[in-house]
Protein backbone atom coordinates (compact mmCIF):
# COMPACT_ATOMS: atom_id res chain seq x y z
CA UNK A 1 0.00 0.00 0.00
CA UNK A 2 1.28 3.44 -0.96
CA UNK A 3 0.55 6.64 0.93
CA UNK A 4 -0.24 10.03 -0.55
CA UNK A 5 -1.25 13.60 0.19
CA UNK A 6 -3.87 15.26 -2.02
CA UNK A 7 -4.75 18.95 -1.87
CA UNK A 8 -8.01 20.73 -2.45
CA UNK A 9 -9.16 24.25 -1.74
CA UNK A 10 -11.86 23.93 0.94
CA UNK A 11 -14.06 26.58 -0.66
CA UNK A 12 -14.06 24.53 -3.90
CA UNK A 13 -14.18 20.99 -2.48
CA UNK A 14 -13.38 20.44 1.19
CA UNK A 15 -13.35 17.51 3.58
CA UNK A 16 -17.01 18.01 4.50
CA UNK A 17 -17.94 17.96 0.81
CA UNK A 18 -16.26 14.58 0.43
CA UNK A 19 -17.98 13.23 3.54
CA UNK A 20 -21.36 14.42 2.22
CA UNK A 21 -20.75 13.06 -1.27
CA UNK A 22 -19.42 9.72 -0.03
CA UNK A 23 -17.33 8.84 -3.08
CA UNK A 24 -15.86 11.37 -5.46
CA UNK A 25 -13.52 11.52 -8.42
CA UNK A 26 -10.37 13.50 -7.62
CA UNK A 27 -10.54 15.41 -10.88
CA UNK A 28 -9.34 18.70 -12.27
CA UNK A 29 -5.62 18.03 -11.73
CA UNK A 30 -3.64 19.70 -14.52
CA UNK A 31 -0.05 19.13 -13.45
CA UNK A 32 1.89 16.32 -15.12
CA UNK A 33 3.78 15.23 -12.02
CA UNK A 34 0.59 15.15 -9.92
CA UNK A 35 -1.21 13.27 -12.71
CA UNK A 36 1.59 10.71 -12.88
CA UNK A 37 1.37 10.16 -9.13
CA UNK A 38 -2.35 9.50 -9.48
CA UNK A 39 -1.58 7.00 -12.23
CA UNK A 40 0.69 5.23 -9.74
CA UNK A 41 -2.14 4.88 -7.20
CA UNK A 42 -3.83 1.56 -6.56
CA UNK A 43 -7.05 0.54 -4.88
CA UNK A 44 -6.29 0.26 -1.16
CA UNK A 45 -3.80 3.12 -1.09
CA UNK A 46 -4.57 5.92 1.35
CA UNK A 47 -4.14 9.68 1.12
CA UNK A 48 -4.21 12.62 3.45
CA UNK A 49 -6.86 15.20 2.55
CA UNK A 50 -5.09 18.57 2.73
CA UNK A 51 -6.94 21.88 2.71
CA UNK A 52 -4.91 24.23 0.54
CA UNK A 53 -4.99 27.99 0.12
CA UNK A 54 -7.15 28.52 3.23
CA UNK A 55 -6.67 26.31 6.23
CA UNK A 56 -3.34 24.85 5.09
CA UNK A 57 -3.77 21.65 7.06
CA UNK A 58 -4.18 17.90 6.84
CA UNK A 59 -7.78 17.31 7.92
CA UNK A 60 -8.48 13.64 7.21
CA UNK A 61 -7.64 10.35 5.55
CA UNK A 62 -9.10 9.10 2.28
CA UNK A 63 -9.13 5.67 0.68
CA UNK A 64 -8.29 5.31 -3.01
CA UNK A 65 -11.15 3.16 -4.27
CA UNK A 66 -10.59 3.19 -8.06
CA UNK A 67 -7.39 3.29 -10.09
CA UNK A 68 -6.64 6.15 -12.46
CA UNK A 69 -8.95 6.64 -15.42
CA UNK A 70 -9.43 9.50 -17.92
CA UNK A 71 -10.61 12.67 -16.18
CA UNK A 72 -14.10 13.44 -17.53
CA UNK A 73 -13.60 17.16 -16.77
CA UNK A 74 -10.50 17.38 -18.98
CA UNK A 75 -10.55 18.78 -22.50
CA UNK A 76 -8.37 15.90 -23.71
CA UNK A 77 -7.66 12.32 -22.57
CA UNK A 78 -4.10 12.92 -21.32
CA UNK A 79 -5.42 13.85 -17.86
CA UNK A 80 -6.41 11.31 -15.22
CA UNK A 81 -8.31 11.11 -11.96
CA UNK A 82 -8.93 8.52 -9.23
CA UNK A 83 -11.96 7.90 -7.04
CA UNK A 84 -11.63 8.58 -3.32
CA UNK A 85 -13.74 7.99 -0.24
CA UNK A 86 -13.49 9.65 3.17
CA UNK A 87 -12.05 7.17 5.66
CA UNK A 88 -11.35 9.10 8.86
CA UNK A 89 -11.41 12.76 9.91
CA UNK A 90 -8.59 14.15 11.98
CA UNK A 91 -9.46 15.11 15.54
CA UNK A 92 -7.07 18.05 15.21
CA UNK A 93 -6.01 19.50 11.84
CA UNK A 94 -2.25 19.27 11.34
CA UNK A 95 -1.21 22.63 9.92
CA UNK A 96 1.53 23.33 7.42
CA UNK A 97 3.31 25.44 10.06
CA UNK A 98 3.38 22.48 12.47
CA UNK A 99 4.70 20.21 9.71
CA UNK A 100 7.35 22.72 8.58
CA UNK A 101 8.53 23.26 12.16
CA UNK A 102 9.04 19.56 12.89
CA UNK A 103 12.61 18.65 11.86
CA UNK A 104 11.57 15.00 11.42
CA UNK A 105 9.38 16.14 8.49
CA UNK A 106 11.98 18.39 6.83
CA UNK A 107 12.29 16.09 3.80
CA UNK A 108 8.55 15.74 3.23
CA UNK A 109 7.46 16.72 -0.29
CA UNK A 110 4.90 19.09 1.24
CA UNK A 111 7.76 21.02 2.86
CA UNK A 112 10.05 20.97 -0.17
CA UNK A 113 7.43 21.47 -2.91
CA UNK A 114 4.33 22.85 -1.23
CA UNK A 115 2.63 23.68 -4.54
CA UNK A 116 2.37 20.09 -5.82
CA UNK A 117 -1.27 19.02 -5.45
CA UNK A 118 -0.73 15.24 -5.35
CA UNK A 119 2.39 13.83 -3.71
CA UNK A 120 3.79 10.72 -2.07
CA UNK A 121 4.14 10.40 1.70
CA UNK A 122 6.56 8.02 3.42
CA UNK A 123 5.38 5.61 6.10
CA UNK A 124 7.28 7.50 8.81
CA UNK A 125 5.80 10.85 7.69
CA UNK A 126 2.34 9.25 7.67
CA UNK A 127 2.78 7.86 11.15
CA UNK A 128 4.00 11.19 12.57
CA UNK A 129 1.17 13.22 11.03
CA UNK A 130 -1.42 10.69 12.15
CA UNK A 131 0.00 10.85 15.69
CA UNK A 132 -0.41 14.63 15.62
CA UNK A 133 -3.94 14.64 14.21
CA UNK A 134 -5.65 11.58 15.64
CA UNK A 135 -6.55 10.86 19.26
CA UNK A 136 -4.29 8.38 20.91
CA UNK A 137 -5.97 5.17 22.07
Amino acid sequence: MALWLMKSEPDEFGWNDLVTKGVSPWDGVRNYQARNFMRDMAVGDQAFFYHSRTGLAVVGIMDIIAPAYPDPTAPDPKWSCVDVKAAQPFDRPVTLDVIKNDPRLADMVLVKNSRLSVQPVTQSEWDMICAMGLKQA
